[in-house]
């Protein structure tokens, strides 16, 4: 299987700036990645009308571990430094797509858990358009899983 070459200058970046790092082994299988983005986008469905934030920031990890998944299959794993954001780029410019929705959910999720007035919240149906959101990212990233070979 060849590299995935479609957002190598982001990747290189971010390897260079130490945003990204190489694994291999386990750390290099994106299918535990993609069970637990299962685990959290069910659980924000069930939640959903109750506590809208709470759906809200998991329906965004959800999206975040199918990035995560993705780029685990590529030998690649984000660093703290990197954190969020190394993921949001990198799949964005790998990937485009529902995987550009990535930064705004994320951007969004920060409001929320980080909030610059008190009692920023969010109503059931911007968790639910989330929700949908995520379920598009992970959808494509279970169809796109097998494709990326190691970078």
């Amino acid at each position: 299987m060849s590299r995935w070459n479609r957002g190598s200058g982001t990747i290189d970046d971010l390897l260079a700036q130490r945003h990204l790092d190489r694994v291999t082994g386990a750390a290099a299988v994106g299918d535990p990645w993609l069970r637990q983005a299962d685990r959290k986008l069910n659980t924000a469905k069930q939640i959903v009308d109750d506590d809208p934030e709470s759906a809200f920031c998991l329906a965004y990890d959800a999206a975040r571990f199918a990035g995560t998944a993705l780029l685990a299959q590529q030998g690649l794993r984000p660093t703290q430094a990197g954190g969020h954001t190394a993921v949001s780029d990198a799949v964005r410019d790998q990937f485009g797509g529902s995987f550009a929705q990535l930064g705004t959910l994320r951007r969004r999720r920060n409001e929320l858990e980080y909030p610059a007035f008190p009692g920023e919240q969010a109503e059931p149906a911007e968790a639910k358009a989330a929700i949908a959101a995520a379920e598009q990212i992970l959808s494509d990233g279970r169809r796109l899983i097998e494709h990326p070979g190691l970078y």
